[in-house]
């Protein structure tokens, strides 16, 4: 899958959060890798300095991570979730 570091992309990743049980929140921090998951209260806190490029990674990660029930999601988000969690990131 061809990532675009684009605003509408992040936003893209934002929907799959909001349909999901985890809550994404962006906040200051000095996260290590630029994001933090608690997953017992099923939160995804990344970095709020970070670009753009740096958000949309983190989320990608997060995604491939975190254990997302994918039945929530709408069929679109669906679709995005599966590319997204069978493509390595090209840095």
């Amino acid at each position: 899958m061809n990532i675009k570091y684009t605003k509408s992309f992040l936003n893209k990743l934002e929907d799959i959060f909001a349909e999901s049980d985890y809550n994404l929140r962006y906040e200051k921090g000095n996260f290590k890798s630029g994001y933090c998951i608690l997953n017992k209260n099923k939160i995804a806190i990344v970095n709020k300095y970070f670009t753009t490029e740096g958000k949309i990674s983190c989320l990608i990660e997060i995604l491939k991570s975190a254990n997302i029930g994918i039945k929530s999601l709408s069929e679109k988000n669906q679709k995005l979730f599966l590319e997204l969690t069978q493509t390595e990131l090209e840095i």
